[in-house]
């Protein structure tokens, strides 16, 4: 590396990173690139929105780079480091590893001209474009997330991220409560994450007759987490061609956010 990027990892916290990345396969040639150059091209793409073929000419070739990010998507790689930074934040400041509550809400954001897979529309936000549907705990740390056409109801869309913190043993053995806004309420939600997920459903509304910003208990922290995403400006709109790359971004902006932290 010639250059010295914001979005550049230290060294400090690659090595923090280094032994969740996985070894070479077996087999074939000797890996040679630099995976700290590699994963300070990945960071860059998400933190300067630029396209994969954009990358400056100090980091890998982007063919590398970009089959390595797409592969350690496809094979779950990116979501267990995530999930173990997010465990070993939570034990940094003496919080058991796994939450017992979780807030859940969604966010619309448009997407780009060539994006035609999963692409709705939002009436009530009227956007037009996907709809990032996030469980984060008490901290704002992410649990799961889904992300979807705009035009998918709250509720079926909390249903269907919701299951994804249930299959996910380890992050959810303790919860026992989900802190939702007035889009989730209604009896037949209710039930259902009591019969399937055995949880909890609490609804914080807006007080009546209130203008403006007003702080909610519990729903303020993953609004707060909404605010971190956007400092990556690959998420301030959605530019990706399949739903699971753009979720894979925000657990790359989280990873970003906790490595940070803990090194």
């Amino acid at each position: 590396m010639s250059k010295a990027y914001p979005s550049n990892l230290t060294r400090a916290q690659y090595e923090f990173l280094s032994d969740l990345i996985p070894e070479p396969k077996p087999g074939g040639r000797k890996r040679e690139v630099d995976m700290w150059a590699v994963l300070n091209a990945i960071f860059y793409v998400l933190m300067e929105g630029v396209r994969w073929r954009a990358l400056p000419g100090d980091f890998p070739p982007w063919q590398t780079v970009y089959t390595y990010f797409r592969n350690w998507r496809k094979d779950g790689t990116w979501l267990h480091i995530h999930d173990c930074l997010r465990e070993w934040t939570r034990i940094e400041i003496e919080r058991h590893r796994c939450p017992s509550e979780a807030i859940i809400d969604s966010q619309s954001v448009k997407s780009a001209a060539m994006v035609s897979i999963a692409v709705g529309y939002d009436a009530g936000k009227k956007i037009t474009g996907r709809k990032r549907f996030m469980t984060v705990d008490t901290l704002g740390l992410v649990l799961r997330v889904l992300v979807t056409a705009a035009n998918v109801g709250e509720r079926e869309g909390g249903k269907q991220v919701l299951k994804r913190v249930k299959q996910s043993p380890p992050q959810a053995s303790r919860l026992t409560t989900i802190w939702v806004d007035g889009g989730f309420d209604g009896a037949p939600f209710m039930q259902w994450v009591m019969d399937f997920c055995r949880w909890i459903i609490q609804v914080v509304l807006r007080p009546e007759q209130t203008k403006g910003f007003t702080l909610l208990k519990k729903r303020w922290v993953v609004e707060r987490t909404y605010g971190w995403l956007m400092g990556s400006r690959r998420l301030v709109r959605d530019y990706e061609l399949l739903p699971e790359t753009s979720e894979t971004f925000i657990y790359l902006s989280m990873i970003r956010i906790m490595v940070r932290r803990l090194a």
